[in-house]
């Protein structure tokens, strides 16, 4: 079995509890960062660090994307409505997000949530997958 392909690899990083978004934490101030950034936006500093970012978090906001949004967007050529939102992980920072659930009665403010990866689209070489938050069972 191959390991799945990502739409973007430098956004994910492995860890012992699973693949992990990849953000940067400055070193002088403590500031968090998605996507990785090479200077701090808080305090101007220049010391990051590459860190993975927490795997859980809670649902702070969200909405439904209900159009197909415009190129260089390549997801699959059935476009379906799917739900994006702000997910708050502990003590980093807030993280935009496409969640995995599209059912807007079964998405609440304030829900626990962690990381899954899922399908984006297909091509010649199979499915390319992208990050989504879901809610946690556990």
């Amino acid at each position: 079995m191959t390991a799945p392909r990502f739409v973007d690899p430098s956004l994910l990083t492995d860890t012992a509890d699973g693949p992990a978004l990849l953000g940067s934490r400055c070193s002088d101030c403590g500031a968090h960062t998605f996507p990785r950034q090479g200077g701090c936006p808080r305090c101007t500093g220049a010391a990051m660090e590459d860190v993975p970012l927490s795997r859980t978090g809670t649902l702070w906001s969200w909405t439904t994307q209900g159009f197909r949004p415009k190129p260089p967007y390549t997801g699959t050529e059935a476009y379906e409505p799917y739900a994006v939102g702000y997910v708050e992980l502990p003590d980093q920072l807030l993280v935009e997000t496409r969640l995995a659930e599209t059912d807007p009665d079964r998405l609440e403010i304030g829900m626990p949530v962690e990381l899954a990866l899922v399908p984006f689209r297909g091509d010649d070489q199979g499915s390319v997958h992208t990050y989504a938050f879901v809610r946690r069972t556990s």
